[in-house]
């Protein structure tokens, strides 16, 4: 059934879903922040800064207008960064029609409260909407599913109609979608591994070799279920496309800029000249202040989190960190998993 669909962030990824959606043969609005970039978008089909060399389908048009690109939505697709979903649902409540379907796409904890991007729709939302929202999340580089590599994405949502209905919306036979009723373990699992991808991209420009990355996502992703279990997700969501999926790829790919923030800086960058080079939201530098909180809220060892956060905020020395991880005291493997998760 056709469905008409905003979908809010012109970045790379929101640009990508909102090609799927009308590939689908929704009617999509993509909303930018920019009235420049709406109308690169809708006029000359191609959003250079994000997906440089790319032609986007000319059925796709984007407006500046949040009202305009709100107006008699069935769903609406959040894909701002995370830091700006508040403030951006706060704007969107007043144009929501009460049948409307909510997802968001932001892997990410907002600042100061750490709360998971659900909870933030949740309150600014209201109880309306509260069944109503749904999370998308998975291995999906944009440059890859733009150009329609086989891709798996998992959706979760505690309603399994709404999860469905969502899924039904976005699979292709490009785009294969799972369903999952584990909120906060997809969240979770797509939050934390922005962590272990800067410290995969550190220790890779660092020339530590393929053994120290495969110790890097295991033991980072036994960090990652451990902080998950403690904050009431399934262990076994990280096992699937929400965690270990995403955890390699962001840890294995230059798609990643996780990844690419952390291998510049091995080669001497401070972190503000890799922001500002970047010029592109790098999740994971937020997320591991993120960590560092919620770690002590919930009383759970994440040693990697830590030393990465020591080297991003506090001038650690990367190779020194690496000692300190390495040096760690005796443990079992077996036994910290099943005490972990």
């Amino acid at each position: 059934m056709r469905q008409r669909i905003a979908v809010l962030g012109a970045g790379s990824w929101g640009t990508v879903l909102a090609t799927v959606l009308v590939e689908n043969g929704h009617d999509v609005r993509l909303w930018a922040r920019r009235e420049s970039q709406a109308e690169e978008i809708s006029q000359h089909h191609t959003n250079e800064k994000y997906l440089p060399g790319i032609n986007l389908p000319e059925t796709l048009s984007a407006t500046s207008s949040l009202a305009e690109a709100l107006a008699e939505c069935d769903v609406v697709v959040f894909v701002v960064p995370s830091h700006s979903v508040r403030e951006t649902a706060r704007q969107v409540k007043p144009l929501l029609l009460t049948k409307t379907l909510i997802v968001h796409a932001a892997k990410g904890f907002e600042l100061n409260t750490w709360k998971r991007m659900s909870e933030v729709l949740t309150e600014e939302l209201g109880a309306p909407f509260q069944d109503r929202i749904t999370v998308l999340s998975g291995p999906s580089h944009a440059e890859e599913v733009i150009k329609k590599c086989p891709t798996t994405v998992v959706v979760a949502s505690p309603q399994q109609t709404v999860a469905e209905k969502i899924q039904m919306i976005f699979m292709n036979r490009y785009l294969r979608v799972y369903t999952n009723p584990d909120v906060v373990g997809v969240e979770v699992g797509g939050a934390l591994k922005n962590i272990i991808a800067l410290a995969s991209g550190l220790a890779d420009g660092l020339q530590f070799g393929d053994n120290a990355r495969a110790a890097l996502i295991t033991r980072g992703l036994a960090e990652i279920a451990r902080l998950g279990s403690a904050m009431g997700a399934e262990p076994i969501t990280f096992a699937g496309l929400a965690g270990v999926g995403d955890l390699v790829v962001t840890c294995t790919s230059k798609h990643s800029r996780n990844w690419r923030a952390g291998h510049m800086l091995s080669q001497g960058k401070k972190l503000n000249e890799i922001l500002e080079e970047m010029q592109m939201v790098v999740e994971g530098v937020k997320t591991t202040k993120a960590a560092h909180y919620l770690k002590q809220q919930f009383h759970v060892e994440m040693p990697i989190a830590e030393q990465l956060y020591l080297v991003l905020f506090e001038n650690k020395d990367p190779e020194q960190a690496v000692k300190e991880l390495m040096s760690r005291g005796r443990t079992k493997e077996l036994e910290e998993i099943v005490q972990g998760w």
